[in-house]
């Protein structure tokens, strides 16, 4: 990038992580460590942001599941079909609302049986194998391609052997906000940032022309 440019991301950058840098697990109430517990709870957002849905009802409907108790595979396999569906509808999330509590029950039990309901199994399975370890998310009822490149989008401050990923989406985002739209390029605009944060805010700027204009905006004053 020459100089000119850079600055121009520079700013577009910190008005974008100012206005909307947070992940989609921070919104939903997921204090992600790398623990089995929110790494898990990680995994039913990546599912629910995967269907097409708007994105504040998977989070909604995310936050209930969880403040229903089940935030644990245990506890989403003993959960009833009914109560499932009765939280994903309470949470607007009512479009898939049957098909998704069989796939949260089964999916639950395949990560009980297989990784012992703990995802860092799935990691050291992976051993540093970014497609590795997706090809094991998409063994999980429910997690497809999208739901698979979510997590790891999310994940990616946690387990850095992923390297900085943004997804097409988040690729979108960069377009619209005229950032560089290669991650390489991305990546060096973002260095020494939250790069789960970022490149959750260039999904939104993808999602939302409301947040391309406001980030321009804010961009704009800092010059």
């Amino acid at each position: 990038m020459s100089r000119e440019v850079s600055a121009s991301a520079r700013r577009i950058t910190d008005a974008l992580l100012e206005g909307y840098g947070r992940t989609y697990a921070a919104e939903a109430g997921i204090r992600l460590r790398d623990t089995p517990q929110p790494l898990y709870q990680l995994l039913v957002l990546s599912h629910l942001l995967s269907a097409r849905i708007r994105a504040s009802v998977a989070v909604a409907a995310a936050r209930v599941l969880f403040a229903d108790g089940l935030r644990t595979p245990r506890r989403m396999a003993d959960a009833t079909w009914q109560r499932r569906v009765d939280a994903l509808g309470e949470g607007g999330y009512r479009r898939y609302d049957e098909r998704t509590s069989t796939q949260l029950g089964e999916g639950a039990h395949l990560v009980l049986d297989v990784w012992k309901g703990d995802l860092r199994r799935l990691r050291a399975e992976a051993d540093g194998d970014v497609e590795a370890l997706e090809a094991g998310l998409r063994r999980v009822p429910g997690i497809g391609p999208a739901g698979a490149g979510i997590f790891v989008r999310e994940v990616q401050g946690l387990w850095p052997e992923t390297g900085f990923r943004v997804g097409a989406k988040g690729l979108q985002g960069a377009e619209r906000l005229g950032l560089p739209t290669s991650p390489g390029r991305l990546a060096e605009v973002v260095r020494g940032r939250d790069r789960a944060a970022f490149a959750a805010a260039l999904v939104r700027a993808a999602l939302d022309r409301q947040v391309v204009e406001t980030v321009r905006e804010a961009a704009r004053a800092r010059e």
